[in-house]
């Protein structure tokens, strides 16, 4: 089956950035508080779920709804801007080097805002944790994220790791890991390493959903394993996920998730450093993906409907429904509304991404053909 590096990275980008702008409005809330605030199902674009959002939650004065991309679409913005810049594999000293820069530094249409301003004003606390841990306390990048919120902040944006890596799980695991290590510890850190490496799997051209499951599992370690195979599990078992899906996923990650049925109520113990526990939004996505079989728009509107970081784990179904099924299977229409709504190109990164991959892919042959000419001097066959 052909396909281009192009279409799968567009696809698993605008596949991103639409789930974002979907899943922001139902945020933080029930399936069943969601639907009786839309009188159904979320089935698309909805105005916020607060009709006075700029009062409504002081801490988080954000228009969310209509159209508009999130923190997370934010944040994978820059780093797909890190890699247009340095085009190689990035590490941990990337983020401080290159990413930290521009969220203090660049001013840009927040679409939450509705007003041009630093992404450090847009970004959640454990991601202002960059900011304080690497510009303003300058530590080693590679161990930064220790002390921070353990949460979904690094996984959210790590796509472009899987398409630089593209067809390499293993590689794009490592690499994501190492580069989360500036954000994130413990299993929001493994979770980083688990996404990338489900992107990179969905790109291989005949790849299904069970082969980016498996391709997952073969690196995932200690609760994040645990709880991708209980949702999965669960997952196999429905047909799609609005007939009491919602609740089945949700009883199956309960077990590994720390914060707890009330999702803006989260006990002391939340959120801490575990071997055995796990982020909830990336095993309710493949959740998703396997109850759904693949199909973007379900996928990702089982994501919003979900409610609780129903943004974030939008982003992650999208991203890698995208990269299966490549850009024609995210709505255009979703495409066009969320990028004027949010004043973005959606088709444009993929593109660049496209770009940088190739060009990664060349040094990667050339280091490698170096080392065998090494290797066959040591007598090393190969």
């Amino acid at each position: 089956m052909a396909r281009s590096i192009e279409d799968a990275a567009t696809g698993a980008l605008a596949g991103s950035a639409v789930g974002d702008a979907l899943g922001g409005a139902a945020e933080g809330n029930t399936p069943e508080v969601i639907q009786e605030r839309y009188d159904g199902t979320i089935e698309g674009i909805v105005p916020p779920f607060h009709a006075d959002w700029r009062t409504a939650r002081p801490i988080a004065p954000y228009h969310k709804g209509d159209g508009h991309v999130t923190d997370d679409t934010l944040m994978t913005s820059l780093l797909v801007d890190v890699y247009a810049e340095v085009r190689r594999h990035l590490t941990a000293h990337d983020v401080a080097e290159h990413l930290v820069p521009r969220m203090i530094g660049e001013v840009r249409w927040i679409p939450e805002l509705e007003a041009e301003a630093l992404p450090l004003q847009r970004v959640f606390l454990a991601e202002k944790w960059l900011v304080a841990r690497l510009h303003y306390g300058h530590v080693d990048p590679r161990e930064a994220g220790v002390g921070n919120v353990v949460n979904c902040g690094a996984t959210m944006y790590v796509a472009p790791i899987g398409l630089v890596n593209a067809g390499d799980p293993a590689g794009a695991y490592a690499e994501a890991v190492d580069v989360a290590g500036a954000h994130q510890s413990s299993y929001g850190r493994e979770a980083a390493g688990v996404f990338a490496a489900a992107v990179a799997a969905a790109t291989v051209p005949g790849a299904t959903v069970a082969d980016v499951v498996d391709a997952s599992l073969a690196l995932a370690k200690d609760g994040t394993r645990a709880a991708i195979e209980a949702v999965v599990d669960a997952a196999s078992r429905l047909d799609g996920w609005r007939d009491g899906g919602l609740a089945v996923l949700r009883d199956a990650v309960r077990p590994f998730d720390t914060v707890g049925d009330t999702y803006r109520q989260p006990a002391m113990d939340a959120r801490l450093p575990s071997r055995t526990k796990a982020i909830e939004e990336l095993p309710i996505a493949f959740g998703m993906l396997v109850a759904c079989g693949g199909d973007y728009r379900e996928a990702v509107l089982g994501a919003v409907n979900y409610g609780r970081d129903s943004d974030s784990i939008a982003v992650m179904a999208g991203s890698v429904a995208g990269a299966l099924g490549g850009e024609e299977t995210v709505p255009a229409e979703w495409i066009d509304a969320v990028g004027e709504a949010s004043r973005l190109d959606l088709r444009a990164p993929g593109a660049v991404m496209a770009e940088v991959a190739r060009e990664v892919l060349v040094a990667d042959e050339a280091r490698l053909a170096a080392r065998r000419t090494v290797a066959e001097r040591l007598g090393i066959a190969v």
